[in-house]
């Protein structure tokens, strides 16, 4: 992947922007890539990207280690290894899904509405999907992000930091360097804290990856896809409905990207 691969998102296109992405915040599209699907590609890149997290001043120096390591395994590592690993990852269960909305909204029609909102704000900002990909997956809202001023990128952080919390505790505790990026995301925003409120809860969950929850939940939709209200499909998420009615009873706040830190305090944390 060379520059111009950073630069054009691979999970979308832009027509027209109005503004470029601002100097740093190149991490962005840089975290993007780290939850896309491993290829040679990426592998080829990784020496770019440890180059351009390197030089990202709002993120703390342990985090900004631990990121250049994974790219630093990422590169090294077996390819078909990476990619079985990744699709165990995200592909089976939705525990850990990078769609966003799913783990608000479940299947509802909630989730549809609000994914036509995103797509809204898309258009208005000349940033148009092709049809790989979802509005809500988050490598695709990472490259909408990196085209944003740091006010609407904080505000945007801002709305979503329960779920990056969540998602961050779940792919802990599988061990997953995926983590990192949600975690990432946390520390722009100096939320990195958030993520100790749902340990307790991803520590009893079931894991919903496996062959027996795999099988269930086939026989589930099953049932489902008979359904006739909009009651029994907000049935589909438990914690979806959740993290709703937590995300409407607590008003949206201004929240700002963390100051760059200087070379030297960077060292000497």
């Amino acid at each position: 992947m060379t520059e111009a691969a950073i630069q054009a998102p691979i999970s979308s296109t832009q027509i027209e922007p109005p503004f470029e992405p601002l100097q740093g915040m190149r991490s962005l599209r840089v975290l993007a890539r780290l939850l896309d699907y491993p290829t040679q590609e990426l592998q080829d890149a990784c020496g770019e990207l440890i180059e351009i997290l390197n030089a990202e001043r709002r993120l703390g120096a342990a985090l900004k280690a631990s990121l250049m390591a994974w790219c630093q395994r990422l590169q090294e590592g077996e390819l078909l290894e990476l990619q079985a690993e990744y699709v165990a990852m995200f592909d089976k269960g939705r525990a850990t899904s990078l769609l966003l909305f799913e783990h608000v909204h479940g299947e509802s029609r909630d989730r549809g509405q609000a994914m036509v909102d995103l797509m809204a704000e898309y258009s208005a900002a000349g940033f148009e999907l092709d049809a790989r990909e979802l509005p809500d997956h988050l490598p695709v809202f990472l490259e909408y992000l990196s085209m944003c001023d740091e006010a609407e990128i904080g505000r945007w952080l801002g709305e979503i930091r329960h779920i990056l919390a969540l998602l961050t505790a779940r792919l802990e505790e599988r061990g997953a360097d995926h983590a990192l990026v949600p975690l990432s995301l946390l520390a722009l925003i100096g939320a990195e804290g958030d993520v100790e409120e749902h340990r307790p809860q991803v520590k009893k969950e079931a894991p919903d990856n496996t062959p027996e929850a795999l099988d269930a939940v086939w026989e589930e939709e099953a049932v489902r896809f008979s359904a006739t209200s909009d009651e029994d499909c907000a049935l589909q998420s438990a914690e979806g409905r959740r993290l709703a009615e937590r995300k409407n009873s607590v008003k949206s706040e201004a929240v700002r990207i963390m100051t760059a830190t200087s070379p030297t305090s960077s060292a000497n944390r």
